[in-house]
């Protein structure tokens, strides 16, 4: 399909407007519907260009007119990361969940039949595991006893050996282990039932760890490259938890969002009612440690120090097997682990008051 004219909601976002980007420069129109949140925008968002809806995913009106000529919509608004607390379930609840029910809803009404979803890897809970005695294994969360003995790795259910772990494809079991990760299966559940009942085609892509220039910067909802690189741009070291060695699958942001634009492209060729996952990685694992020292090299601020603290609800590794969206769509990453780092280090980061990243 050429010339599509695409919705992107959080379309003024981190992901989103790099997806704007790299859709408009391929000729397509490209429509934002972003609520412009100064939690995860600041008090003077970066304007995406002409075709802003400035509302909030849930405002039903908002979104039926947002939907006007749309041919594919790509779904990005979301309230991402660990978060706080608890307390932050409702949020959670009601940006993810409900702002993709009323989305779809509208969808079904305006006879819009194509979606790609901003899915996330942590859907999965922990990745694949490997014992040497008992093949594949999936270990369940770690105790916090194990955790604060500084036992980080997990071990066989059956034989309490050390696990080896592996790259987890789509077809893993879903185990999500924090409000977040469980709207994210949620969102996933919600594009499903709509494809079926509709004849809509959905895709979901489960990015990995994005990074990259213009991450939210100093919020508590950001991801760890988030976290190291505010760090380092205050003159502090990197704190890294656990021991460092929790495996990640790193992707820039430009990657991402090329995905979106071939996903963009693919959707419509799907059957009717069909929805299809895609781990969207790089397909090179690198450790949490890994990641601070190249940017702390790349930038020349201070050493990462390993601080042993932990927090219930993460989980030590999860690495994707992005075979199938290359396979399938053609996609393929193209920056590279150390060259994304080094850009990276020194990128300008979005800046944010505390509260919701979209």
């Amino acid at each position: 399909m050429s010339d599509m004219r695409v919705l992107v909601t959080g379309g003024a976002g981190f992901i989103g407007s790099e997806i704007v980007r790299t859709l408009r420069s391929a000729g397509h129109e490209a429509v934002v519907l972003d609520a412009l949140l100064p939690s995860a925008h600041g008090t003077t968002p970066s304007s995406p260009g002409n075709g802003l809806i400035t509302a909030d995913v849930r405002d039903r009106d908002a979104v039926d007119r947002a939907l006007y000529g749309v041919d594919v919509v790509c779904h990005q608004a979301a309230m991402v990361g660990l978060g706080k607390d608890f307390a932050d379930a409702p949020d959670y609840v009601g940006c993810n969940d409900l702002g993709t029910a009323v989305l779809l809803a509208a969808m079904a009404a305006a006879g819009v039949r194509s979606l790609v979803l901003a899915g996330s890897m942590v859907v999965y809970g922990e990745g694949r595991y490997d014992c040497r005695r008992h093949g594949p294994v999936r270990p369940g969360p770690r105790a916090e006893a194990d955790l604060a003995a500084g036992r980080f790795e997990p071990h066989c259910p059956s034989c309490g050996t050390e696990l080896v772990p592996g790259l987890v494809g789509e077809d893993a079991a879903m185990d999500p282990r924090n409000v977040y990760a469980t709207t994210k299966l949620t969102q996933e559940h919600l594009a499903s039932s709509w494809a079926r009942a509709t004849g809509g085609r959905a895709v979901s892509l489960r990015y990995h760890n994005v990074y990259g220039p213009g991450m939210p910067r100093d919020t508590p909802y950001a991801g760890v490259a988030s976290f190291f690189r505010s760090a380092l741009a205050r003159g502090d070291s990197p704190r890294v938890f656990e021991d460092g060695g929790q495996r990640r699958d790193f992707i820039h942001v430009r990657d991402v969002a090329a995905a979106n634009a071939v996903a963009a492209r693919a959707v419509a060729g799907l059957g009717p009612g069909s929805f299809a996952a895609y781990n969207t990685g790089s397909g090179q694992p690198r450790t949490i440690g890994e990641m601070a020292a190249a940017l702390t090299s790349a930038s020349g601020g201070p050493e990462p120090v390993i601080t042993g603290e932990y927090r219930l609800g993460d989980v030590r590794h999860v690495t994707a097997d992005s075979r199938r969206l290359r396979d399938e769509l053609g996609w393929k990453p193209e920056v590279g682990f150390a060259d994304g780092m080094a850009e990276f280090a020194t990128a300008p980061l979005r800046e944010t008051s505390a509260g919701v990243s979209a």
